[in-house]
């Protein structure tokens, strides 16, 4: 009778472990999914603006009030905006240069966000680079790689980029 105690207690102090495990798990895939939603909104924003919109230089404010540019046609088939690095599968990633806290945006093209709904406070930062495809000095289409990362917290969280290519 002793031993099936023991046996048992050991069993239920291991699986005892197991629950504060999920619960940060459960903290990090949310603060992840909450910050895909975000970044995905902010595309969307981006991609539903003109390729030449009639701002100089091509801007527009988004849904919380920041001030978004979208590249440079005078500066074609280049990244504008936050340094773009090349992951090692060859994708394009932003560069958050992995400090923390990592230095500012380049003014226009990224900034802070709390989410208000959000009770633990997250806060986030965003980050964009343009590569403009055109002629010198109309676009025919607009490269927009995004990218969002978690500042603050507990632990560690890997950035998450977006990239997509919207044309006339």
């Amino acid at each position: 009778m002793m031993l099936a105690t023991v046996i048992l207690l050991v069993g239920l102090v291991a699986i005892a472990q197991l629950v504060p495990a999920s619960m940060l798990l459960n903290f990090r895939n949310r603060t992840d999914s909450s910050a895909l939603v975000f970044a995905q909104r902010e595309l969307d924003q981006m991609l539903a603006q003109p390729v030449n919109p009639p701002s100089n230089p091509p801007s527009f404010i988004d849904a919380y009030g920041n001030l978004c540019y979208l590249g440079d046609p005078t500066n074609p088939n280049q990244p504008v905006g936050t340094n773009v690095l090349t992951s090692l599968n060859n994708t394009p990633i932003i560069d958050f240069s992995g400090s923390t806290p990592a230095p500012a945006p380049t003014t226009g093209y990224g900034f802070t966000y709390q989410d208000p709904t959000d009770p633990s406070g997250v806060t986030y930062d965003v980050r964009w680079a343009v590569i403009t495809m055109g002629n010198g000095t109309t676009a025919s289409s607009k490269r927009f790689i995004l990218g969002v990362r978690q500042v603050g917290g507990n632990g560690y969280f890997q950035p998450i980029t977006l990239d997509s290519v919207v044309g006339k």
